[in-house]
């Protein structure tokens, strides 16, 4: 019988765990676990899913598209049809956006978020 396994969290490296979990809650609208705090926050998914944040001292964003700082981790967001507004909304909330955009524009947009981390948007 093949091993079951079923994804129950994500981690990501930061300088700032609330901060970055307060970032992904407004863009996910995921509700945050009751035992973060400075050093670890997370966002509870409906599935189970755990998306963690955790302070790492002297932290190096990424520096995506080179691998100077590798990118560490890339997560993928369906959006929807409207790419153009969730690039909007994300912006607003402190997200950049590299001049780099590897696929086609009217797919996908590569976004960081505000510790740097790379991840995507697609449209679906």
């Amino acid at each position: 019988m093949p091993l079951q396994m079923k994804l129950g969290a994500i981690t990501l490296d930061c300088p700032d765990p609330p901060a970055l979990a307060a970032f992904y809650q407004q863009a996910t609208g995921l509700e945050p676990h009751p035992k973060s705090d400075a050093d670890f926050a997370g966002l509870n998914g409906e599935d189970g899913l755990l998306i963690g944040f955790q302070k790492v001292d002297d932290y190096r964003a990424p520096s995506w598209p080179d691998q100077t700082v590798p990118q560490q981790l890339h997560i993928c967001f369906n959006v929807g049809d409207d790419l153009d507004d969730a690039e909007a909304q994300l912006l607003d909330l402190g997200a950049g956006k590299p001049d780099h955009q590897p696929h086609d524009e009217a797919r996908a947009r590569v976004l960081t978020d505000p510790a740097g981390h790379p991840f995507c948007l697609v449209r679906r």
